[in-house]
């Protein structure tokens, strides 16, 4: 099958560089070479984005603000722009677009591109990347990252080898020896508790899990087990879908002070509800699940869903079930210290795919 034409695939992840917050630096010459962060102050903000400044003093996404304060006592905040980063990603868009059709989005931030029918003729998947990370360079001033590989898997992984401004290309033959290298902390989907499991089970590296055949991860990771067992061989077949839409989208918030009224509880939702609507108009996403999750003092964590018989789609449909839900958990047993909200059984995803096939060969340059 080393011939066959449907596995013959050119994939590129392009992913910019501390996005929001290169806009912001790009946009006022004052924070340039500065930490900056996007996101509020407050002692219950959070950080959105952190500029590569802000990263070396250990502040990242998701981090109470507070406790980036005290990582970086320099640390400059910045409100969220969303509308000046939806622009900026449009333009990126229409770089891609002078090269494929074939542009799976993931954010505003990051895409994958199969160039291996490439518009302009050019042929090289290499050199696709270098047009196009140049491109974006002059036309937005901003810098990008690019992974070139086989598969999306692998093209995901090398995008992040060479962070800030570079390029990582794996050849076919070099994949499984690639993956082979990697903690599996890298790869997608692992994260802390499973990288811990893991680690229990002495599995450390992509070559620890490229030892386990497919029953022995199936019977410690159930269904997920056939991807893994794939990915550490540098296997994956799914194909770039251009009108792929995320499993589902949500969003969370930890809180410095825990809450307790249930005024209080019903502001944070609201707060939430509107992240979660940005985020789903972006990706213009329907679901029928929607579920709540809490927090409380004690790290003891409850869910709560509802499936209904129509597609969420509007803002205050969203709103009315998730507050259905609230009420559900209402009054608090004690003090509530992370809130979130997720809209799955999304309609238009794309399934992971399995199989035994082999990777097809093909020449980059």
């Amino acid at each position: 099958m080393e011939g066959d034409p449907a596995l013959i695939r050119k994939i590129i992840h392009v992913d910019m560089d501390a996005f929001y917050a290169s806009v912001e630096q790009r946009d006022n010459p004052d924070l340039r070479g500065k930490p900056v962060a996007v996101g509020g102050s407050s002692k219950r903000g959070v950080v959105a984005a952190a500029s590569y400044e802000a990263r070396a003093f250990g502040v990242r996404s998701a981090m109470p603000s507070v406790t980036a304060q005290r990582q970086c006592p320099d640390l400059i905040f910045v409100k969220p722009r969303f509308e000046a980063y939806k622009d900026v990603s449009r333009q990126i868009r229409e770089i891609f677009a002078r090269h494929t059709d074939l542009i799976q989005p993931l954010s505003l931030d990051e895409a994958y591109l199969d160039v291996t029918h490439d518009k302009q003729g050019i042929g090289s998947a290499v050199k696709i990347a270098k047009a196009i990370r140049a491109a974006i360079r002059d036309e937005t001033g901003l810098t990008a990252s690019a992974g070139v590989s086989y598969n999306k898997f692998i093209a995901k992984l090398a995008s992040d080898q060479n962070k800030p401004d570079g390029m990582c290309v794996i050849l076919p033959d070099q994949g499984p020896e690639f993956v082979a290298s990697l903690p599996v902390r890298r790869f997608h989907g692992v994260g802390p508790r499973t990288a811990e499991k893991m680690a229990k089970l002495g599995v450390h590296t992509g070559a620890d899990l490229a030892q386990k055949d497919e029953a022995w991860l199936a019977q410690h990771f159930g269904s997920w087990g056939s991807y893994l067992f794939w990915a550490a061989r540098g296997i994956d077949h799914r194909p770039v879908n251009e009108n792929a839409v995320r499993k589902s989208i949500g969003a969370e918030s930890t809180y410095y002070n825990d809450k307790r009224s249930e005024p209080e509880l019903r502001d944070a939702l609201e707060e939430i509800v509107d992240i979660v609507w940005d985020r789903i108009d972006r990706y213009q996403a329907e679901g029928r699940t929607l579920v709540l999750k809490a927090r409380y003092s004690d790290f003891r964590t409850i869910t709560r869903s509802r499936t209904v018989g129509y597609a969420l789609s509007d803002r205050a449909t969203i709103a009315q079930v998730g507050h259905a839900l609230l009420d559900q958990i209402l009054p608090v047993e004690m003090g509530v210290r992370l809130l979130g909200l997720t809209l799955s059984g999304l309609v238009g995803h794309d399934e992971i795919a399995h199989g035994a096939k082999p990777q097809g060969q093909f020449t980059f340059d």
